[in-house]
């Protein structure tokens, strides 16, 4: 159930991400890629996957004469990529994408990558469902700070995130002056700013 701690936004200080839905061809990642399988090569598979190896390899060869590559034998080749896996477009199934986060510098230094989705594709066609919040990077990365390094009541695990983790920033537009903003007056609940 860890991987669902994100639901935990919505019973939160902050404002309550909104769901947007898309139906349509296959064209939201899961999160980098379309959604896909990992299976088994066939012999065609694999043979192809050789070939084309091989035939990067000759044309590295033509554009490098001074580096040229050792390129090895189909047999060896095709041996190998029959031992490996490859990735295939899903024709049916359902993806769950939980948030994507990492820690930068330090262990509170939160960056947002990718909001949560649950994909479900059927031959070409994808339902997908997507966790948008307000300030996507801002409102998750704040949320993160929020969620494993306070303590307390709601109001002062808040006021830690305003004094710890600050959201102050300047904007600038095109043909308009710089703008302050305290981005935790965009992504807290009223009663919270």
């Amino acid at each position: 159930m860890n991987r669902f701690e994100y639901l935990k936004a919505f019973n939160s200080p902050f404002k309550r991400p909104k769901l947007k839905w898309y139906f349509g061809e296959v064209a939201i990642g899961t999160p980098y890629f379309f959604p896909r399988r990992w299976v088994k090569p066939t012999h065609k598979m694999a043979i192809e996957a050789a070939m084309e190896e091989i035939a990067d390899a000759e044309k590295w060869n033509d554009r490098n004469p001074k580096y040229k590559r050792n390129i090895r034998p189909l047999d060896r080749i095709y041996e190998e990529k029959l031992r490996s896996k490859f990735a295939v477009p899903k024709k049916i199934g359902f993806d769950f994408v939980d948030l994507g986060w990492k820690t930068k510098w330090s262990s509170t230094d939160y960056r947002f990558e990718w909001a949560p989705l649950i994909s479900f594709v059927f031959f070409k066609w994808q339902i997908a469902i997507i966790v948008i919040a307000p300030e996507q990077s801002e409102y998750w990365e704040a949320w993160l700070y929020y969620h494993f390094d306070t303590k307390g009541t709601p109001k002062e695990r808040i006021e830690q995130c305003k004094k710890d983790f600050p959201l102050d920033y300047t904007v600038h537009r095109t043909g308009q002056e710089p703008e302050k903003i305290n981005y935790y007056n965009v992504i807290l609940k009223d009663k919270y700013k």
